[in-house]
């Protein structure tokens, strides 16, 4: 069988490996001053987001990955009211903050301002409105530089960051020194989460070196997972409280705060069952992520290992 692939997509997933989908309309693609960024249909999940390559986020499934990254951090403080977004260009990560009615004030700071207005032209049903919400203060600017100038502090940060890339932008937003800076911004209870890239027992160690590297600073780390179809792997994430264990969350006491917080009909995928079933990671990886191994620090290079 041959293909035209003037009519596919191509979304490299690893170094070694990279798959097609089929286009079924037209793509639109430009770079900004960080990123090259495109928009396309395809069959298989429809509206789908690719930054530098990489398929970002898909219209059919985005729900798994922004509730995964969002929801169990939002439910391990007990009452969260001001809330830190760096990242999160396509507007679904504060549409999920702004689920809950007791968040008075979010600040999402992303650096790429053309990628967000982009995002609120073309994504419509990924931030449904976020950005009108009188409650969000958008900020395009660095989100390290941001925090450092700030006194005020955050009852959960949701670092929503492209992957740590030698020559990206975000490179800086992976070391010791910046979650030390995250954690001096935290409240008493507050909750710091990561997306944490793709975790398998057959490909764990870029995820392993972000959570050994956030165990540096913050004595309680856990890390989860949830599989996104779009993404055709199992993806990680990481989580960080100076004081409470969301792995240890009882599933009646989330079921009380979704309940609270009128969020049952607002969830599609979260609720007090899947959040243990993405804490319950398999004993092979379990075993790998314990294993000693480099940290991340402002001037060395990027190892991960």
């Amino acid at each position: 069988m041959s293909l035209e692939f003037s009519s596919w997509l191509s979304d490299q997933t690893t170094s070694e490996e990279i798959r097609l989908l089929r286009r079924v309309g037209g793509m639109e693609a430009k770079s900004t001053q960080f990123q090259a960024m495109e928009f396309a249909k395809t069959a298989a999940y429809g509206d789908v987001l690719v930054l530098d390559d990489t398929i970002q986020s898909a219209e059919v499934d985005e729900y798994l990955y922004h509730e995964a990254l969002v929801q169990p951090a939002m439910m391990t403080h007990p009452n969260p009211q001001r809330v830190l977004i760096i990242g999160g260009g396509e507007g679904a990560t504060p549409r999920e903050v702004l689920k809950h009615p007791n968040v008075k004030s979010l600040v999402m700071v992303d650096l790429d301002r053309e990628l967000v207005e982009f995002c609120q032209q073309k994504l419509p049903s990924w931030h449904q409105g976020a950005f009108s919400d009188p409650r969000l203060e958008l900020l395009h600017t660095d989100g390290r530089a941001y925090l450092a100038q700030q006194e005020a502090q955050f009852d959960v940060i949701i670092l929503d960051i492209t992957d740590a890339l030698e020559e990206g932008p975000a490179i800086a937003l992976y070391t010791k020194q910046f979650y030390s800076l995250c954690q001096q911004r935290l409240s008493e209870s507050g909750v710091m989460v990561v997306q944490g890239f793709s975790l398998s027992p057959l490909k764990w160690t870029e995820h392993a070196t972000i959570r050994r590297t956030i165990h540096s600073v913050f004595p309680v780390v856990r890390s989860y997972s949830i599989f996104i179809p779009s993404f055709a792997c199992t993806w990680g994430f990481i989580i960080a409280t100076n004081n409470i264990d969301p792995a240890n969350l009882s599933g009646s006491a989330i079921e009380q705060r979704i309940g609270d917080r009128n969020l049952v009909d607002k969830l599609k995928a979260y609720d007090a069952v899947s959040h243990a079933g993405m804490f319950g990671l398999p004993k092979d990886l379990r075993l790998k992520l314990a294993q000693p191994g480099n940290i991340l620090e402002d001037g060395k290079p990027l190892v991960f290992e």
